[in-house]
């Protein structure tokens, strides 16, 4: 994991701007909302620039699904946030939040070119289809790192939470909700006394 000194400013810098600059790209080619950029953030800061662990992120990510609010933001504040505290979290909001922000301008001019357009139309159909593969990737990825630790209670809880959602149409709220109590009560980590 990256270490940001205060005392070195031109590292600090270099460190913010190659922040701005991956978290804005992430944030301009993406499409399908939070639960894809989260995998592109996880590929880039994870995998290739190694500033934060996979568990880190999947439970900053977790914590910031649960808050209220813009996933994507919410992601960004908390991912930036770790990785080089205030001043990060609010490159990382800011490098999430212009993208979308340039493109809805740039639309809204430009609206009933847009909005009769078939070859937009088609692009868009095809945007959709990318986003569910990159969902599907990441789904699978789970699964296997899951599969690969032989823990059946994950599992047990992911196939139970589907089933109970898709096929008996319970709120997805109620559900995560006893699957955060099930985690609490069953998933503790034991404490040791010396």
């Amino acid at each position: 994991m990256i270490t940001i000194s205060t005392d070195n400013q031109d590292t600090r810098k270099n460190f913010l701007w190659l922040l701005f600059k991956s978290t804005f790209l992430i944030s301009a080619f993406t499409v399908g909302g939070g639960m894809v950029l989260i995998p592109l953030m996880k590929a880039k800061f994870v995998d290739e620039y190694h500033w934060i662990d996979d568990k880190e992120t999947l439970d900053l990510v977790a914590i910031a699904q649960s808050l209220p609010g813009i996933m994507a933001c919410n992601s960004a504040i908390m991912l930036g946030y770790r990785m080089g505290g205030l001043t990060a979290a609010l490159t990382a909001l800011l490098a999430t939040v212009l993208p979308p922000l340039i493109f809805l301008t740039i639309i809204s001019i430009f609206y009933d070119a847009f909005a009769s357009n078939e070859y937009v139309q088609m692009i868009l159909k095809g945007m959709q289809c990318g986003a569910t593969a990159i969902i599907i990737n990441v789904v699978i990825g789970l699964l296997q790192k899951q599969l690969k630790k032989k823990l059946v209670l994950p599992m047990v809880i992911l196939v139970g939470t589907f089933i109970a959602n898709y096929f008996f149409g319970i709120n997805l709220m109620y559900c995560i909700l006893v699957d955060a109590i099930i985690g609490a009560l069953v998933m503790r980590e034991p404490k040791y006394n010396d």
